[in-house]
């Protein structure tokens, strides 16, 4: 039987310890690490705590077009996501 569901949390705050503990997570797989923390970013950040996040990959000279095993961006595997585009733009911002 499962359990009773949880609320979804929208509103959460993240500071900016918790944005930056995203750069310390290293892939189990053969991912490289720079792309596996921006996917991870991307998959468990809104836009305004995304955009946090590049400002600190950036700033620690990691690789903002790194690649997956089939050598494919992050921004390539976005680009036909419905937000994808907000996450794009801040890639964009980012590089500037």
């Amino acid at each position: 039987m499962a359990g009773p569901s949880q609320p979804q949390v929208t509103d959460e705050v993240w500071d900016d310890d918790r944005v930056k503990s995203f750069l310390s997570q290293e892939p189990s797989s053969t991912e490289t690490a720079d792309f596996y923390v921006l996917l991870r970013a991307y998959r468990g950040m809104r836009p305004d705590d995304f955009k946090r996040f590049l400002s600190f990959f950036v700033a620690a000279d990691r690789d903002l077009d790194a690649t997956d095993n089939q050598g494919r961006t992050l921004w390539q595997i976005i680009e036909s996501h419905r937000h994808g585009h907000e996450f794009i733009a801040l890639r964009e911002k980012a590089r500037a």
